[in-house]
Parts: C-alpha cells; sequence; structure tokens
C-alpha cells in the first residue's frame, strides 16, 4: 500500500508549514553554482503544492526566504529575487486553475520593488480562491515578527487603546502575520538538520515536527504524503496524559 493510501482523509492537518532547505548542497553535489539549486528547488514547490491541495489541505505554507537570507552574497540575493518574480508571474495561471489563494507574510517593505509588485498582483488576482491558501514567508523572522507585534502592541497601550492586564494569547497572536490563520499542525524541515530557523516560533507551540533527508530540490508528492502518515499515527496530547486524550 502506498503512503497516499494510508492517508485517513478524515483526519488531515488542517496547516503544514514547510522549511525548505538543502538547494545549495544539491547544486554543490553536481558542481553547480546555488543558483541552479533554487531554479530546481522551483520543481518540488509546483509539486508539493498542487499535492497538497488534491488532498484537501487547507493552508501550507512555504519559508521562501528569511530575515537573514538578505545577508548572503549579492549576486545570490539578486538571483534569488529573479527567479522569485519570474516564477509567481508564470505559476499565477495554474493557481487559478487549481483555485488556490496566494499570501505572503514577513516584511514585505524590505523586496524589492518589482517582486513586491508581481507578488501584489498575484495575491489580488488569487484572492477570491477557496480550495486552499499558498502562504509564502518572504524577508520573514519569527523575531522580527515577535518584535514588531511587541511594538504594535505598545502602540495600542500608549494611545489607550489596550489595558497592561487585557493583553493576553489572542491580543498576541491578532499582531502577527498570520493572524485570520490556524497554526500549523505539522512542521517539515528537508536536508537532514534539525533546526527551527526562527520560523513561526509562536505558531509551532504544539505543531509535530518531521525532519527528512530529502534535499529540497528532490522533495515530492510521496514525501508529503509520507510526513502525513507520520503525523496521523502520532498521539497528540497538548499537554494532557493519553487517558485524557483517549476520552
Amino acid at each position: 500500500m502506498s503512503s497516499k493510501e494510508q492517508i485517513n482523509m478524515n483526519a488531515l492537518p488542517s496547516h503544514i508549514a514547510i522549511i525548505m532547505d538543502g538547494n545549495g548542497r544539491w547544486a554543490k553535489e553536481k558542481g553547480r553554482l546555488r543558483v541552479f539549486g533554487h531554479q530546481n528547488g522551483v520543481k518540488a514547490v509546483r509539486d508539493t503544492v498542487e499535492a497538497a491541495a488534491e488532498l484537501g489541505i487547507q493552508h501550507l505554507t512555504l519559508y521562501a526566504f528569511s530575515t537573514e537570507n538578505w545577508n548572503r552574497p549579492k549576486f545570490e540575493v539578486s538571483a534569488l529575487m529573479e527567479l522569485l518574480v519570474a516564477t509567481i508571474s508564470k505559476e499565477t495561471k495554474t493557481l487559478m486553475e487549481n483555485n488556490i489563494r496566494l499570501n505572503a507574510i514577513g516584511d514585505l517593505s524590505q523586496l524589492p520593488k518589482s517582486c513586491y509588485d508581481e507578488l501584489q498582483v498575484a495575491m489580488e488576482k488569487t484572492k477570491g480562491n477557496s480550495r486552499m491558501t499558498l502562504h509564502l514567508a518572504l524577508s520573514y523572522s519569527a523575531r522580527w515578527e515577535l518584535t514588531n507585534a511587541a511594538k504594535l502592541i505598545a502602540t495600542k497601550v500608549k494611545d489607550n487603546l489596550l489595558a497592561i492586564e487585557d493583553i493576553n494569547e489572542n491580543v498576541i497572536a491578532d499582531c502577527l502575520t498570520t493572524k485570520g490563520f490556524p497554526d500549523p499542525e505539522l512542521l517539515i524541515r528537508t536536508s537532514g538538520e534539525y533546526r527551527i530557523s526562527n520560523f513561526l516560533l509562536w505558531q509551532i507551540a504544539y505543531a509535530e515536527l518531521y525532519f527528512t533527508d530529502k534535499l529540497w530540490p528532490d522533495f515530492r508528492s510521496t514525501d508529503l504524503y509520507d510526513a502525513i502518515v507520520d503525523f496521523q499515527n502520532r498521539e497528540r496530547r497538548f499537554g494532557m496524559t493519553s487517558e485524557q486524550v483517549s476520552v
């Protein structure tokens, strides 16, 4: 029985987040520049997005570019931005055909104008789609997000719009870039690294973590199915005992 056939369609995670790692190593193994790995990583994105939508996953978040990635060599950053623009432009039609909405989280003001504009156009075109929402984390880091949330809350308190004693988890969540979306239930990281890399630190408090040795350009729908099957075979207790969960 294939991993896809083992999936319980009545117990799918509503939100899957993926740290797409390993493009550079994949290219190096083939004696090519890192950019070659990023280019081939697009194929993995397409396959994963289509597979998730077909299954009925409601939200898929991909860690595409972190705030720390701005420190990479200028050539690589420039190539990544050009690739991002080209990919968004090319794939918007596919998103429309598959009824997938595109959303972006992160410090988008830091993106080059051409990239920012293309992103806004794609999000506007797909905003009415309802099959699945694809979230791209661009110029994103959890520490940036939490710092920004703290500033927003402090401003509300300063302006007498919020009392300190009223600050709770819901207030903080409403100041995050993921406001209005469910937290990820499953976090996948490729390339054999066991790190969270400053990604959705608040949101993954109770997410199940799944690590695979596959480098991102080699990641395909079957790997997504494997991760979901693994997720469904775990007992999620949320701080309770096994006996409490089984009641």
